[in-house]
């Protein structure tokens, strides 16, 4: 569990030890390279600052590092299931490469073993997280103003159609598409949960989506018509303060948002959301309960409706909803995160005192 580990401090000793007790136990993702390590790797420490422990290769490979070639840590997972292992060594080996369900087969697997594997432990298949890993270096590139042509390259993409088509795919428009002088920017965002985009004026954040969710090009586009077409690519102050939360959220220290948010929605959706934010970090509350605390007990499927007309993933925290059987039910970014997303503000519900 990500929250089972020590303080950042004793990690840091530890990592700076090359301590064997952590092993397989806890990992470090370097900011400023983009590989993670084991803590007993050889290679020279990093700085405090940019160092970012995980306790999984999973959460470290969702977030976006990449393996260290020196200390190896896909080597465990690899063991334990080689079919897995030697995809995402053979991911590693070839970032840039357009993986395809040829490539898989000609390396003598199954497919729909696989994906299976791949979902299970990702929440997304083999390809999808191929994919996912180009556009992200891609949109990185844009982000920081480069030129298109450039943001193909890097990606690696060896065609511009096919770029062109997987950022239409995603944000509904290519990349050489979007507004010059944007109202409204696009920014990529990584989390332990998977890659995230979000949406933001110069003042305010509009949307904060997992990449994957089916409605994402939709709500671009409604910003978009909002926004008369100004959308672009790059960061703002809201940007980075909701990454910096995320950050904080997802290492143990806070489960609060203060990003400045815009609430694009009808009356009744805003009085939902707003009553969303009073469900406290660890707890669930059902449609049913959050229609009667509303004022409104009839309202229950224009409740569930208002949960999955938000825009603000993880700060309208629509996942703390449940069914009133207490079954997991109705998250765009998909139910195993919503169950992870509880799992994870368990940590930070208060402990009962004793009597």
């Amino acid at each position: 569990m990500l929250f089972d580990l020590p303080d950042r401090d004793t990690l840091y000793q530890a990592l700076i030890d090359r301590n064997t007790a952590y092993d397989g136990q806890a990992y470090v993702g370097v900011s400023t390279t983009g590989v993670f390590c084991r803590l007993t790797c050889p290679a020279r420490k990093p700085k405090p600052e940019n160092c970012r422990f995980y306790g999984s290769v999973k959460a470290c490979l969702e977030a976006g590092f990449r393996p260290c070639k020196r200390c190896q840590p896909l080597r465990p997972m690899a063991s334990a299931d080689p079919a897995v292992g030697t995809l995402l060594a053979a991911l590693e080996a070839r970032p840039a490469h357009r993986w395809s369900e040829d490539d898989v087969k000609h390396m003598g697997f199954d497919l729909s073993t696989i994906r299976r594997s791949f979902k299970r432990q990702f929440g997304m298949t083999f390809l999808e997280m191929a994919r996912q890993r180009r556009l992200r270096d891609g949109f990185a590139i844009l982000a920081e103003g480069g030129k298109v042509i450039d943001a193909q390259i890097d990606a690696g993409f060896a065609s511009a159609s096919a770029f062109r088509a997987a950022f239409a795919q995603l944000l509904g428009r290519a990349p050489g598409n979007f507004d010059s002088k944007p109202l409204l920017f696009a920014d990529w965002v990584t989390t332990p949960l998977g890659d995230m985009i979000s949406v933001s004026s110069r003042s305010h954040l509009h949307l904060l989506e997992f990449v994957d969710r089916k409605a994402l090009k939709r709500e671009i586009t409604q910003l978009e018509k909002h926004a008369h077409g100004r959308l672009g690519i790059g960061k703002t102050d809201p940007g980075e303060q909701i990454k910096a939360e995320l950050r904080a959220f997802f290492t143990g220290a806070s489960t609060g948002f203060s990003t400045p948010c815009a609430l694009d929605g009808s009356p009744f959706a805003r009085e939902v959301w707003a009553e969303l934010t009073r469900i406290a970090p660890g707890t669930t509350r059902s449609y049913s309960e959050i229609a009667r605390c509303i004022g409104r007990p009839s309202a229950t499927r224009a409740v569930a409706r208002a949960n999955g007309a938000n825009r603000l993933a993880i700060i309208i925290p629509c996942h703390r909803v449940i069914g009133a059987d207490g079954s997991l039910t109705g998250y765009g970014g998909g139910l195993w995160r919503k169950q992870k997303l509880i799992d994870i503000e368990r940590q930070y519900r208060p402990q009962e005192k004793k009597a």
